[in-house]
């Protein structure tokens, strides 16, 4: 086998993806994380993470460098890049997965794909008219640009709660709309958002 062959190549570069380069590279593979910085991950635009075990209080951002870092620390390699096609092809008794992006393209014994979730659509009318305009789906992306303005988020779980707590920090007012008649976040971050005094709440709509 030629020596530049990887064991694993990892597309992802979130909780999953380092998770699994940090077993890998602490098995001694030959490990290769490849994540897209072009697309940025839902970990790493959470503003606060207080629900992982023996993290108090972090963003996911800062949670998310500590994964790589340690993984690293075991041997894995890091790249960045955007995966434009994987293909199997047999090198000798033995097949190869060639993965391929823009730096060209790296074969492994094995892939690991851990591309993560996307932001869940309304599919409404103007949703996509206006996505960039006004209609964001990252609170901590984008939250300066509503510095002062009314803002509304749709959603009654934990993500939805949270984002629009944060977003308290910067609009004159948040109004919560979510179809059912309760919430579904968790009692704790319910409550922070019943008290604070910016938010406003639309149910059953």
């Amino acid at each position: 086998m030629k020596k530049n062959i990887y064991d694993i190549i990892i597309i992802g570069g979130g909780p999953a993806g380092l998770t699994a380069g940090l077993y890998a590279s602490r098995a001694q593979m030959k490990t290769l994380l490849i994540e897209s910085f072009s697309v940025m991950g839902q970990a790493t635009m959470t503003d606060l993470v207080e629900n992982y075990p023996g993290i108090e209080k972090a963003s996911g951002f800062d949670i998310i460098s500590k994964f790589k870092a340690q993984a690293i620390s075991f041997g894995m390699e890091a790249a960045s890049g955007t995966v434009t096609g994987i293909s199997l092809k047999n090198e000798g008794d033995r097949p190869l997965w060639q993965v391929e992006d823009e730096n060209g393209a790296r074969e492994a014994l094995s892939v690991i794909i851990a591309a993560g979730a996307s932001p869940k659509k309304l599919q409404i009318p103007g949703e996509d008219d206006f996505t960039g305009k006004g209609v964001s789906y990252c609170a901590t992306c984008d939250a300066a640009f509503f510095k002062e303005k009314d803002i509304v988020v749709i959603g009654g779980g934990d993500t939805a709660v949270e984002e629009a707590l944060f977003l308290t920090k910067f609009g004159r007012s948040v109004t919560l709309i979510h179809r059912r008649d309760r919430l579904r976040a968790i009692k704790l971050i319910q409550d922070r958002a019943f008290r604070n005094k910016k938010m406003k709440f639309v149910l059953g709509s």
